[in-house]
């Protein structure tokens, strides 16, 4: 009897693969992607795509992990992602080909910056988050136009595992920031927290800063409790 272990029955994603929505769909392809051998994408893409016009340029190397969120944040701000469309009372819960690849890439974004956390620039990775948040907020505020939503719209949507990218983000930012910097940042950042994992987020950041940023997180603690 083969061992059950981790691995995924084909059959039964292939089933539940029909009941999804699209969205993930796309969402698996595209993390898919970067996990495939070169081998195993050429063939799989070949079925389906002329091959010969997705061949990298030559001379082309790939950019750094910054230069890409902000060539994306600049793709983001331009609208190139935001795609409309009428809305009725059966698409209301759809997502446009620009919303899910403007999610996709912001994932996988993210992503990167958490695994790559030990071998990029503290710096570099700062700015890095810092432009990712950003757009995250300015969808909230809808300041600009950079995905569509035909219900309830909001960076929620996006869905962003924060117990896996904020302790990244916590060390990122002990190493860049002052004890005061880094104790604003941490409390502002615990407001989109479920009040029962905010302990949980605070050891987290508790255990990444160094003293002085500890005493600073602390005393803010003790100033918001005081009201």
């Amino acid at each position: 009897m083969p061992a059950r272990g981790n691995h995924i029955d084909p059959d039964k994603l292939r089933t539940l693969l029909r009941q999804i929505g699209p969205e993930y769909v796309y969402y698996l392809l595209d993390g898919a992607i970067d996990r495939l051998s070169p081998g195993a994408l050429q063939e799989i893409v070949s079925e389906y795509l002329d091959s010969k016009r997705l061949q990298p340029d030559s001379g082309i190397t790939r950019s750094g992990l910054l230069d890409q969120v902000v060539t994306f944040e600049a793709a983001s701000r331009a609208g190139e992602y935001y795609e409309p469309f009428d809305v009725n009372s059966r698409n209301s819960t759809d997502l446009s080909r620009g919303t899910m690849g403007w999610i996709a890439a912001y994932r996988r974004l993210l992503g990167s910056l958490v695994a790559r956390e030990r071998a990029e620039a503290p710096a570099a990775l700062r700015q890095a988050f810092e432009i990712l948040f950003g757009l995250l907020d300015h969808i909230d505020e809808f300041a600009d136009e950079i995905i569509f939503f035909a219900d309830e719209p909001g960076a929620w949507q996006v869905a962003v595992d924060r117990d896996e990218v904020m302790p990244s983000w916590f060390r990122v930012l002990s190493a860049t920031a002052e004890a005061g910097e880094y104790a604003g940042r941490i409390t502002a950042s615990l407001g989109p927290y479920d009040l029962r994992r905010v302990e949980e987020a605070l050891a987290v950041a508790r255990e990444t800063a160094t003293p002085a940023q500890r005493a600073a997180l602390d005393e803010a603690l003790r100033q918001e409790a005081r009201g």
